[in-house]
């Protein structure tokens, strides 16, 4: 198939540079768009009670919520004291009607207590905006926002709609800083890896091709859906990432072939559909399974890790192709040019290229290995279990200001009022009872419900904030942090007082919101699980007609994974970096990024192990020894393998600068959980698992054998799987 698709893409080459070229016009005109049609927020479950809550009281009383919280304050006037009363009061009341729906003060609330620090020169003013939707009320805030200074007094802009400002202002900052930082590191490894400027470009253009290709199918997927801000981080991760990766599988073979060949110009296209025989089947397999892994996330129900998967998986499918139509026709064009504009380097920093090479480092590495295989398998197993220790008190919350900058506006505000006043004033648990009668006739069932709601242990204040018809709202205030495991379970001790005769409630707020969250994400996670790993053994058996190494795969990076998520708690929940890191530990992880994390680099480590196990088939499909095919896999994509990791490891690592923290915690869990994967696992654990399974690695029930050689993703000629055979394997070496 891939063989004939190469004879395809070699005759037609200039047709294909030509629509890449269209294409890419019409993506740096209309994809590049995609910044103005994403939206911010989507870690809340729409269809969780938390959300219904909101939506009733919305209903019954109007949208009341805070879009923005003005946190006044002086070192030395009182909030009691005229001149503070003067300077604020004039400052609301300059703005223009058109924009601020209502504004709640001190003064308005005539004194309220709550509103004012407890040393007396702090307060706030919380603004509600005119405008239909968050993006209609951004756009008002934009035009007041330079007014809400207060003559005297020292402002911070905080609350809802500033902080999603922040949020997206600083994202995209933060990619603007993770390319200038990626880009010439990149430059320079690329060039050390090919040893030419020739060769060393194709994979970023693949890059650049695969980030427009994904931010224009984000933009198209915009005008149907609402897509997170967040994505584009994801596709600029993914897509570069990804890109290079596969662009060195296929540019690399494509070199070796032709050497193999001579080297001449007549060779150019059988060293094409070789290498398309080959790595480019490899990048198939990687491309799908990657986007199978991130694909995962489109079960969940909140539109943060939704639009993670749609940015995910459009920047892998686009590497993929642009790997299999795109860069296979420049290698066509370049022919033997792809060697030009060589660069002189030492012999160790130069990808291997002699095919007949048997004994390099990374041969004698896996030799070394599978010699005494029992001793790694149980020495590197549990040192990354060792490493997951720490995963064990994981502790589970949502993200806030605190996920931004210190020197972010918006999150000093967030810290003043956390600091100042109490956390339950401006987050409330809310509990939207509706009755089978007017409130009026239900006003002692109603009460009754209010001193149970009172007495509720962690629960310090309850009242009715808002009655209408049949409803009424009661809003609790608490002592615990509202993203904490005790807030989380004054939430479930709420929801568990009995509802007032021939009435239902509902239960919402901040806090609950963040119960919901967790409870969305764990109830769909058995789902995500059987979705990504059986798929993975589905994909892989098909690759490899082999049952044995798809379950070995998984086992495997359930060990890396477990290392990394051990490494994420111990420097982000526990806070041992976050000095030289720069975020503030909150004492738990956002609840998303481990899935997004683990979608992200399990995808990723079985790009690694197809691209391993493709070579090591080739050699036993050869030999059919079983210790030498895996020293020869290793020795011929070690390098490459390393390469591309550390080429990853820089383009996802740059997100470790980002100023958020949970994309920050992303560029640090899956740079290294690549970096794991690439080295011990790759070099030492796959060669020494191997070793022990000798000919089993390759074993497959005979009904699936004839499924493989009907389906199976394999070129013409290609061998059939070894099959069930015990008195065989019995006389196999192992």
């Amino acid at each position: 198939m891939l063989d004939r698709f190469a004879h395809f893409i070699f005759t037609r080459r200039r047709l294909v540079l030509a629509a890449a070229g269209a294409f890419t016009v019409f993506a740096l005109v209309w994809g590049t768009g995609v910044f103005g049609s994403l939206v911010s927020g989507g870690f809340d479950d729409p269809s969780s009670e938390s959300s219904r809550a909101a939506a009733a009281a919305e209903q019954a009383f109007g949208r009341d919520g805070a879009d923005v919280i003005v946190v006044y304050s002086s070192e030395s006037l009182r909030v009691q004291d005229p001149e503070f009363k003067t300077a604020v009061t004039q400052t609301i009341a300059a703005l223009p009607s058109a924009a601020v729906k209502t504004a709640t003060s001190f003064w308005t609330t005539g004194g309220a207590p709550a509103l004012v620090s407890a040393d007396g020169h702090s307060t706030y003013v919380a603004l509600q905006l005119t405008g239909e939707s968050i993006p209609d009320r951004t756009d008002v805030y934009d035009t007041i926002k330079d007014k809400l200074a207060a003559p005297g007094l020292t402002s911070l802009r905080g609350g809802l709609i500033p902080t999603n400002e922040a949020f997206n202002t600083t994202v995209s900052a933060d990619i603007g800083r993770a390319e200038s930082i990626s880009t010439p590191i990149l430059i320079v490894l690329l060039i050390l890896v090919f040893g030419g400027l020739a060769a060393a470009s194709l994979p970023l253009a693949i890059g650049g091709l695969a980030i427009l290709g994904a931010f224009t199918a984000l933009r198209l997927l915009s005008v149907f859906t609402d897509v997170s801000i967040f994505a584009v981080n994801i596709v600029t991760m993914m897509g570069l990432g990804l890109a290079i990766d596969y662009s060195l599988f296929v540019v690399s073979r494509f070199r070796e072939e032709l050497a193999a060949r001579g080297g001449g110009r007549d060779e150019v296209e059988a060293a094409l559909r070789a290498t398309m025989r080959t790595a480019g089947r490899t990048v198939l397999f990687s491309g799908l399974t990657v986007a199978l892994a991130l694909s995962s996330m489109l079960l969940f129900n909140l539109g943060f890790l939704r639009s993670m998967g749609y940015g995910g998986v459009a920047a892998v499918l686009v590497a993929m192709l642009g790997s299999l139509t795109v860069l296979p026709a420049l290698l066509a064009v370049l022919g033997p040019k792809v060697n030009s504009l060589k660069v002189r380097l030492p012999g160790v920093l130069r990808l291997a290229s002699d095919p007949d090479r048997e004994h390099g480092t990374w041969y004698r590495i896996a030799a070394s290995v599978m010699r005494r295989p029992v001793l790694y398998v149980v020495v590197i197993s549990a040192f990354l279990l060792a490493m997951g220790i720490p995963f064990r008190s994981v502790e589970w919350g949502s993200p806030d200001h605190r996920a931004l900058p210190v020197t972010n506006e918006a999150r000093q505000a967030g810290d003043a009022l956390n600091e100042r006043f109490p956390a339950s004033g401006t987050r409330p648990i809310d509990v939207v009872v509706a009755f089978d009668r007017p409130v009026g006739q239900a006003q002692s069932e109603l009460t009754h419900y209010v001193s149970e709601l009172a007495a509720v242990p962690g629960v310090t204040g309850a009242t009715v904030s808002g009655s209408a018809g049949d409803q009424a709202r009661v809003s609790l205030t608490y002592a615990a942090d509202p993203v904490s495991p005790a807030g989380r379970d004054l939430v479930a001790a709420v929801r568990a007082v009995p509802e007032p005769a021939g009435s239902t409630a509902l239960v919402g707020g901040f806090t609950a919101a963040n119960a919901d969250t967790l409870s969305a994400i764990g109830s769909t996670l058995p789902w995500v699980a059987l979705w990504i790993l059986g798929g993975m053994l589905i994909l892989l058996f098909f690759a490899f007609g082999s049952v044995i190494l798809p379950f070995k795969a998984v086992v495997m990076n359930m060990l890396s994974l477990s290392a990394s998520f051990g490494a994420v708690v111990w420097i982000f929940q526990q806070g041992h970096l976050s000095g030289p890191l720069g975020f503030t530990a909150v004492g738990t992880i956002e609840a998303t990024q481990p899935v997004l994390m683990f979608a992200i680099a399990f995808g990723l480590a079985m790009d690694y192990e197809v691209f391993l196990l493709s070579r090591i088939r080739e050699e036993w499909d050869r030999t059919h020894d079983n210790t030498h095919s895996v020293a020869m896999g290793l020795e011929r994509t070690g390098k490459i393998i390393t390469s591309a990791a550390a080429l990853l490891i820089v383009v996802i690592g740059a997100f470790a600068t980002s100023g958020v923290t949970f994309i920050k915690m992303i560029g640090v869990g899956v740079g290294l959980a690549v970096l794991i994967d690439a080295t011990i696992v790759r070099a030492l654990l796959v060669p020494a698992t191997m070793r022990l399974l000798g000919r089993w690695n390759w074993w497959a029930p005979r009904p699936l054998i004839r499924v493989y050689e009907r389906f199976g993703l394999k070129e013409a000629g290609d061998p059939a799987p070894v099959g069930s055979a015990p008195r065989e394997y019995a006389t196999m070496e192992t």
